[in-house]
């Protein structure tokens, strides 16, 4: 897997607009329903020193764009920097539900995607959330069928596929779309192209039946569908500088964050590991995250598609703060979404912390920090 990646340029899409706070997906996920991880995990040594709580609940997606949680989890590397403190995960399939769960306190942490952490942040007013590390960067994709579309240009007048209205890959490509210098109707989807929002879990039966012409989505929905005879024409990581822009961070509830600031620094130092772990040896991490996504889902994804899947996922420990306040100005300039105040929406303290121990370069909030 390539090595780490920063962002700030195409800043595109990643948040919903506000009335769609309840509802939007991150694009990484497929549903909306959350559920404990009740497989076997490796267990905390005999006599390991307990933190300042018994158990830290963990939240993420079982999707390969939450790598780090995946293999994180499934490798006890976030057990092993936890010690007697004992890990409890729950996977959830959409952004919403993730933050409710948060909010509720049902989990700590969470590996989520930018536009829940931004509207989760700006809905509580500032007050629910901080974001305190990155996760992954990037794997997104325009596919189509190439029968119809053999240009970027050959795309107006066509119908194509975005998950949910205001996520973050319909902001991205109602930005694409504007930069372009077409137009588009952002609530309606009609225009020079047609957005056509349509479920990830149904969007594949979309293309084989014609009634899309393509589709602007996440890993693994778009090695599906090129598994499906679609064409990759653009990756998105091509419209940021230096190829980079978050697509999943790992989020904390304030309270927990004052309450158990050794707690968070632990689970810090087991993303930092673990993504050092990925990088490291890629093969490697990529059957450990497909054994864990066999658990979780009931069945592993075919090389066909896991294998592009994977390496266009960059692992990073940087949040990549300039990508996610673009991908907010995005949406605002979309039409979905007031200006918001991100103002204090990062905490990297305690991950600075962890990097600079392990001479590591520190990771910018873009000017987003808690003051």
């Amino acid at each position: 897997m390539p090595a780490l990646r920063t962002s700030a340029r195409h800043r595109l899409a990643a948040v919903t607009a506000l009335p769609l706070l309840a509802v939007a997906l991150t694009g990484c996920g497929y549903g909306s329903a959350a559920k404990a991880d009740d497989t076997k995990k490796p267990a905390f040594a005999a006599g390991a020193k307990k933190l300042s709580v018994d158990t830290v609940r963990i939240g993420y997606f079982p999707n390969l764009t939450h790598a780090t949680a995946l293999v994180g989890d499934q490798e006890g590397l976030f057990q092993k920097e936890l010690g007697g403190t004992a890990l409890k995960t729950s996977q959830f399939n959409a952004g919403p539900s993730e933050i409710e769960a948060l909010n509720a306190g049902s989990i700590d942490i969470g590996f989520i995607g930018p536009s829940p952490s931004i509207n989760g942040y700006t809905k509580s007013r500032g007050k629910s959330l901080r974001i305190i590390g990155g996760s992954a960067s990037g794997g997104v994709k325009l596919v189509v069928d190439p029968k119809k579309i053999r240009t970027l240009d050959d795309l107006k007048g066509r119908k194509i596929a975005t998950p949910q209205l205001g996520n973050t890959q319909d902001v991205a490509f109602l930005n694409w779309i504007s930069e372009k210098g077409w137009k588009v109707d952002a609530q309606s989807g009609k225009g020079d192209v047609s957005v056509v929002r349509t479920d990830n879990k149904v969007t594949p039966d979309a293309f084989k039946s014609g009634s899309i012409d393509g589709a602007w989505v996440p890993e693994p929905t778009a090695s599906k569908l090129v598994a499906e005879g679609a064409k990759e024409l653009l990756d998105e990581s091509s419209l940021w500088p230096d190829d980079k822009f978050v697509i999943t961070n790992i989020i904390v509830s304030q309270k927990f964050l004052t309450e158990h600031p050794d707690v968070v620094e632990a689970v810090l130092r087991g993303s930092v590991k673990t993504n050092e772990w990925i990088n490291a040896d890629p093969d490697r991490a990529k059957a450990s995250a497909n054994a864990a996504l066999e658990k979780l889902t009931g069945k592993p994804l075919p090389a066909e598609i896991l294998d592009p899947a994977w390496k266009s996922i960059q692992i990073t420990d940087d949040p990549l703060a300039a990508t996610l306040d673009a991908q907010a100005e995005h949406a605002v300039k979309a039409g979905l979404l007031e200006k918001p105040d991100l103002n204090g929406i990062y905490d990297l303290e305690p991950l600075n912390k962890v990097l600079k121990a392990a001479g590591r370069p520190e990771v910018s909030d873009a000017g987003l920090g808690v003051k």
